[in-house]
């Protein structure tokens, strides 16, 4: 049976749980103990697959295809952990189970009420896998006191009760705000997060106080007097250069100790913390610089592309170099030359994406690292935008495009090089989408197998011909195109096992240029960073020194 660790926020939103999630997940692995995290949403949509990056940044994808929120990025990128279709979940989804089996007539006929019904289903949520590990992680979206987010406090408040005792403690985020006129930190706000917990009958079992400044131990005492915490469970989370300081930070603070302490485990393995060692080093320890841009359309909010601006930062980890990342808006050049963009960047990569809205620009960049000699590395939409770029100005096709562009529209505009994707295979069946389905959880989402061509440069980066990645696309590039680009240098150096569907494009008479159906960004971690892209920052390198 799992000891449960629920993770809460007050005062404030982005104080950063989800971090505070995956560094204690990482340091309890540190000390020998098997981990899961998980993360409860309280928003209504039954997952965040189809909301705007601008609302919610990027949608994580796991390997049984599921389109989660992005915190379970952070887990897998600090545990190794590969999250699951059952360690996402939101109030969308929790109502939407109520209300089906409300319609199958599995309640019998009884009035349904978020207690217990809602709350039951949150619980039943809560123990799937309760066998499988030492400690479950579950982290609650959202501050205390949101109305949305009332349910979930009442199911682990509820849970907490059913379970023994000692199996569930609360672990509560808060801010400590500095005022310079003062010179003072205000732990007020942190006693009103605490007392509104406590008034829907939760106790914190342990405080960490996100500050800027170093808390004394005179504020330590009079949070851990009016909050009702032991002084060694009042946790400080200071500001980090990087946020893989964050196990070494936590573990100086004394975070898994006092988690174990709320346990009652005694003795406490020690840590190995070996790994975080050596990534903190790679951090702060590099021989250069490169300047990369990534060409994209939600540029405005960097959460968006948050998995490969990690990525990169692994990358560069990897070769002991900074990456120095630029957000270049696509839409700026749509029209214009993207030279005056471009220039001085030691690689380019342009990320996935949906719609019409800024491709111009990124066939543009995709040209200019083309003809440049410039690592390009294409991403889902990057790549089916590379594949249009050489139809257009190496294979002779003017009017290629995607089928994607001619449904916002309504009218056939362009020869589609890129189709909507109708059926393909999954494990042993076959799956079959329209055009008219709904929009939510209908691409082709999850993992799957692709072949690598014996000799191709995709090929040697990985160290095989068989590869599994993570998808998440409705449109294909069609191999009817295929012969055509082979012909003139694009090379199709990743395809699915039945032969099927492109997964990655390589040109023959380039130093580095890539794109790939799939997101290699959602399976690389500081430990062990993907290996496009530590081949990709390695390429940044290379066309570094010739600049």
């Amino acid at each position: 049976m799992a000891r449960y660790i629920f993770i809460t926020g007050g005062v404030v939103s982005s104080l950063g749980k989800g971090l505070a999630s995956a560094a204690l997940g990482a340091l309890l692995q540190a000390r020998g103990f098997s981990v899961r995290l998980r993360k409860l949403d309280p928003y209504l949509n039954v997952d965040p697959g189809t909301m705007s990056p601008f609302e919610h940044g990027e949608v994580f994808v796991t390997d049984d295809g599921a389109e989660t929120d992005l915190d379970l990025g952070h887990y897998e990128r600090f545990t190794g952990v590969p999250a699951r279709m059952t360690d996402s979940v939101s109030s969308g989804r929790i109502y939407s189970n109520v209300l089906e089996k409300e319609r199958r007539g599995d309640y019998l006929g009884k009035t349904i009420q978020v207690v217990p019904h809602v709350t039951n289903e949150i619980k039943d949520f809560l123990n799937i896998g309760d066998d499988e590990v030492d400690f479950m992680l579950c982290e609650i979206g959202g501050t205390v006191g949101d109305i949305e987010g009332l349910p979930f406090f009442e199911a682990i408040r509820q849970f907490s009760h059913d379970r023994p005792r000692g199996q569930c403690i609360f672990m509560h985020l808060t801010l400590l705000p500095y005022l310079a006129a003062s010179g003072e930190l205000k732990t007020k706000p942190t006693q009103h997060s605490v007392k509104e917990l406590q008034s829907i009958g939760i106790a914190p079992d342990i405080l960490v106080c996100r500050s800027e400044h170093p808390i004394p131990d005179k504020e330590r005492e009079k949070i851990a007097l009016f909050c009702n915490v032991r002084k060694e469970a009042v946790v400080a989370a200071y500001d980090l250069a990087s946020i893989y300081e964050a196990p070494l930070a936590y573990h100086r603070e004394g975070l898994d100790q006092a988690v174990l302490d709320a346990f009652q485990i005694s003795p406490a393995p020690r840590p190995d913390l070996a790994v975080w060692r050596d990534v903190a080093d790679r951090i702060h320890k590099t021989d250069g610089t490169v300047n990369i841009a990534i060409v994209g359309k939600y540029v405005q909010l960097e959460d968006a592309y948050k998995s490969i601006k990690e990525a990169l930062t692994h990358g560069g980890m990897a070769n002991r170099v900074k990456v120095n990342v630029e957000w270049v808006d696509a839409e700026v050049f749509d029209t214009q030359d993207p030279a005056p963009h471009l220039e001085g960047f030691h690689a380019i990569l342009v990320p996935g994406g949906f719609g019409e809205r800024g491709t111009e620009g990124k066939i543009k960049a995709a040209q200019f690292a083309r003809e440049r000699k410039i690592p390009y590395l294409g991403i889902c939409l990057g790549m089916q935008l590379a594949v249009i770029e050489a139809a257009r100005n190496v294979a002779g096709m003017a009017t290629a495009g995607s089928e994607e562009f001619d449904h916002e529209t309504g009218q056939k505009r362009f020869e589609p090089v890129v189709y909507h994707l109708k059926e393909w295979v999954q494990g042993n069946a076959k799956v079959r989408r329209k055009v008219g389905d709904d929009k939510g959880g209908t691409m082709r989402l999850g993992a799957y197998d692709a072949t690598l061509k014996e000799g191709s440069k995709v090929a040697g980066i990985y160290g095989t011909t068989s590869i599994e990645e993570r998808h998440r696309h409705r449109y294909e590039v069609d191999i009817k195109y295929m012969e055509n680009l082979e012909e003139h240098g694009l090379r199709f150096s990743g395809m699915s096992p039945d032969g099927r569907l492109p997964e990655i494009v390589e040109w023959t008479n380039h130093p580095w240029f890539i794109g790939v159906q799939f997101h290699p960004e959602l399976k690389s971690k500081p430990f062990a960073p993907h290996p496009l892209f530590a081949d990709f920052v390695r390429a940044a390198i290379e066309t570094s020194r010739l600049v």
